[in-house]
């Protein structure tokens, strides 16, 4: 049988198989819009059976298993015959098949003959064979029906390799976000761009940094020599008090600094707030004894917020001021009413102890610097303050912009009682004076001749002066900001307090000189570096927080209705090096992960091998300390919400001596050893996050941890479920909102392994979720205004998971002390602030499910 066919037709069998192709992988991509990766492995693997049952079928039916790729080559060498006549000028030809059927009835054998019209002596333009143009039906459908068979076969294959190229792709972002490959940074275009009205431009620069490449140079680009620079500001300066020229003078060279870094925004934030300083004479303390008033000291130190004016009382010693010393201390059947208390420093915050002496009845309280805790202070008296919260205390819960748009109204944190610190030395004489028991061995420290009271029959008083006036004075806040590229409004804070009572080289210089070094660092990897941040860093210098906290307090005050849903991590730089031995360190639970793969990548500054994480150790969440009042980071997470890390060295052993006195120089805190080294080592810690938190698709906030902090309170709970019955109540709801909680976090778990992370607004979408856990757990059945610090984990209040444990204990304790109205509202406030942190987490409001 012979197949006369134009010779143009097998050109066109290449060209639809191109377009089959280019179909297939248009068609992926169109898909990628409508449907998950999942679903379209599904619908591939569905359509390849098909067609391939369709497909052999078809070719059991023709009969061309053995024989139609031979036929196809036939047909390609016939159509490159053809272009070669073609370019040598001959006539259009006609490509004759000759299928010559073998006698041994082998139909494998095909015949193709490239001939001329008139090569057989036929008419020209005309076959001599009439027949020969005309196959037979059934043969061309059957032909044709093979055809579209093989295009359909082609197009399948390019969805295939366009399936599997994005497949890839996918694959090296997840990579990316466990941390065990290297993840892209291209920009994106913003999800808020219209994209109707707005082409993507593609970025063009040097080539994409991934994350092992970041973090090398990181490394590489931090200077001791820069930091070492920048410390010494500090030197030669006795003082740079909040609102003082010394500090304002600070704050200008900040500004010039972050505005010499070319970061994208540097802007001053004011704030008009009421300090309470040192009056016109010193503070001083007197021993009365048989009406005849013997001056003790009169330092130049004072309390902030302490009371004015003078009071009298006996002398009390308490240790270090914890509840349980003034416990032991009443125990003795002592009354406290009336009394001046004396304590030492450490374990606590000041205003923490002087609240605790207040609740006994204390009309006054002295702290000192006992030797055993801090060795060579026996001269030294420390600054202080006295509220009991952050920030102005007499703006609470508003921001200080305008002191007259508020009415008068102060913090309930203020003592309302004298308070002073005192050196050693004067206590020593005190103690000599008092004449009474002796204090209990563990109470015993470096002062000799320890007493808890005077004696009975003996007439010692403590007359305590204070002359501190208030003062209003403006204060500035400095920032600057690297802007993200794909959700600029989506932020990191790093921060360092600015101000400080004497040198403070230890208290603020050293978070301040690392707060400049990375400002430089980072801004010189994205300008000249080309890294692109997916979201923005803010760099910020605070005031007043020698003072609680108050520059940073009062930008959360003032802009609370935003940070929340835009800042979702603050690392805190004070103090970061008040020794070299060990690390301690505050983070929200969030952060643990990150943390650990940060110290795992950070190397030891104080040995030739190995990295910070094996200083710490495996067990060093259970080192975690909690935030204190004392640490800036406090109010971010405890009052706004936002997950926070605060880390530096120290010794574990022996406390920075001269912290908060006129000592804390450069010189004396070189002392600790390797200052410089340190300080390299805690900016790399800090640069690191704050680089990974806006470099990956994925925000790496550890949202599982909280459900096995949750779990561990269940756990403490669990002995006092029978206490509880006798009452009427039962703990199962607070159990069971746990149990919500651990399934919306497996459910948001699924939700991102099942995303298409190259979807911008799916990521988004994702990351807000995760972003809103930490804001969650602030108990929304709280005025802001009378507990700032909502969060039921690390705030402060009957509202908090550990007083419910405390107050559980006290039940199981003393029945008849427990308020039972007051623990309904502790089970009832801890409930359902999980119950809605885990409907929060799970997303949509039909996607919660309100039934326990």
């Amino acid at each position: 049988m012979e197949l006369l066919i134009p010779f143009h037709f097998s050109t066109i069998i290449y060209l639809s198989s191109l377009v089959s192709f280019l179909c297939g992988w248009l068609a992926l991509h169109i898909a990628l819009l409508f449907l998950s990766s999942t679903s379209i492995l599904f619908l591939l693997a569905l359509v390849t059976l098909v067609l391939l049952s369709i497909a052999g079928l078809g070719l059991l039916q023709i009969g061309l298993w053995s024989s139609w790729w031979a036929l196809l080559q036939k047909a390609m060498d016939h159509a490159r015959a053809v272009i070669s006549n073609l370019f040598s000028g001959e006539p259009m030809s006609y490509t004759r098949f000759s299928i010559a059927r073998q006698t041994e009835g082998d139909n494998s054998h095909v015949e193709m003959k490239l001939s001329a019209d008139d090569e057989d002596g036929g008419e020209p333009g005309r076959p001599e064979h009439l027949h020969a143009i005309m196959p037979p039906p059934r043969r061309s459908g059957r032909n044709r029906c093979f055809l579209v068979i093989a295009a359909v076969l082609l197009l399948l294959i390019g969805f295939l390799i366009g399936y599997l190229s994005y497949r890839g792709r996918m694959q090296k972002a997840g990579r990316c976000l466990d941390g065990s490959g290297k993840c892209e940074t291209t920009p994106t275009a913003s999800y808020l761009a219209d994209d109707d009205e707005t082409e993507e431009e593609e970025v063009p620069g040097p080539p994409v940094l991934y994350w092992p490449d970041l973090r090398d140079l990181l490394s590489d680009k931090l200077s001791v020599e820069r930091l070492e620079v920048n410390l010494r500001q500090r030197a030669n300066k006795y003082s740079f008090e909040a609102g003082d020229a010394e500090d304002q003078s600070t704050a200008n060279y900040i500004h010039d600094q972050f505005t010499r870094f070319f970061l994208d925004e540097v802007w001053n934030d004011e704030h008009y707030i009421k300090l309470q300083v040192k009056g016109s004479s010193n503070n001083k303390v007197s021993v009365v004894e048989d009406g005849k008033e013997e001056e003790l000291e009169s330092p130049d130190a004072y309390v902030a917020y302490s009371k004015t004016g003078s009071v009298v009382g006996k002398p009390v010693y308490v240790n270090y001021g914890l509840k349980a010393d003034f416990q032991r201390v009443q125990k003795l059947d002592v009354s406290l009413n009336e009394t001046i208390i004396i304590f030492r420093a450490g374990k606590i915050t000041l205003a923490e102890k002087v609240a605790n002496a207040k609740e006994v009845g204390a009309v006054g309280a002295l702290m000192y610097l006992d030797p055993s805790d801090y060795r060579n202070t026996d001269a030294l008296v420390p600054f202080g303050h006295a509220h009991l919260g952050t920030g102005d205390p007499f703006t609470p819960g508003f921001p200080s912009f305008n002191h007259t748009q508020f009415p008068p109204v102060e913090s309930s944190g203020l003592p309302r009682i004298a308070v002073q610190t005192v050196s050693s030395q004067a206590v020593d004489r005190l103690f000599s004076k008092m004449g009474g028991k002796e204090c209990p061995l563990e109470w015993k420290g470096g002062v000799m001749g320890c007493k808890v009271m005077p004696e009975s029959t003996t007439n010692v008083t403590v007359k305590l002066t204070v002359n501190n006036v208030m003062a209003d004075r403006k204060i500035l806040n400095i920032f600057g900001a690297i802007k993200g590229l794909e959700e600029p409004d989506r932020y990191v804070v790093i921060g360092a307090q600015r101000d400080s009572w004497g040198p403070g080289a230890a208290k603020a210089g050293v978070g301040t000189a690392i707060l400049l070094e990375l400002a430089r660092v980072i801004s010189d990897m994205v300008k000249k570096d080309g890294y692109k941040p997916r979201r923005s860093i803010i760099f910020a210098s605070w005031s007043a927080g020698e003072y609680g906290a108050v520059g940073a307090t009062e930008w959360l005050e003032g802009y609370s209705a935003t940070l929340h849903t835009k800042a979702f991590t603050y690392i805190n730089l004070d103090a970061a090096v008040l020794g070299s031995k060990h690390m301690k360190i505050s983070a929200s639970p969030l952060l643990y992960t990150l943390l650990e793969r940060t110290m795992k990548g950070v190397k030891d500054p104080g040995k030739g091998t190995g990295n910070l994480y094996d200083r710490v150790g495996t067990d060093w969440v259970k080192t975690v300390v909690p935030l204190g009042l004392d640490n800036a980071a406090f109010p971010f997470l405890a009052f706004s919400g936002i997950p926070v890390v605060s880390f530096g060295f120290y010794n574990k052993d022996e406390e920075y001596a001269f912290l908060g006195t006129t000592q804390d120089t450069v010189a004396n805190l070189k002392t600790t050893g390797n200052l410089y080294g340190l300080m390299r080592a805690a900016a790399e810690v800090a640069g690191q996050i704050a680089l990974r938190l806006t470099h990956d698709h994925e925000l790496f906030l550890d949202f599982e941890r909280y459900a096995e902090e949750l779990l561990a309170f269940q756990e403490k709970f669990f002995p006092y479920d029978r206490d509880v019955k006798t009452l009427g109540l039962t703990l199962k709801w607070l159990y069971f909102a746990r149990g919500d909680f651990q399934r919306a976090t497996d459910a948001l778990r699924r939700d991102i392994a099942n995303s298409d992370r190259e979807n911008r607004i799916v990521r988004r979408a994702l990351n807000d979720r995760i972003m809103k856990v930490e804001y969650d757990f602030l108990s929304p059945y709280l005025s802001p205004k009378d507990v700032p610090f909502r969060h039921i984990f690390f705030g402060k209040g009957s509202h908090t998971l550990q007083s419910l444990l405390e107050n559980l204990e006290q039940l199981r304790a003393n029945k008849e002390s427990v308020d039972v109205n007051i623990l309904k509202e502790q089970l009832a406030l801890a409930t359902w602030t999980i119950k809605g942190a885990a409907n929060a987490l799970v997303g949509d409001i039909w996607d919660t499910d309100n039934e326990f």
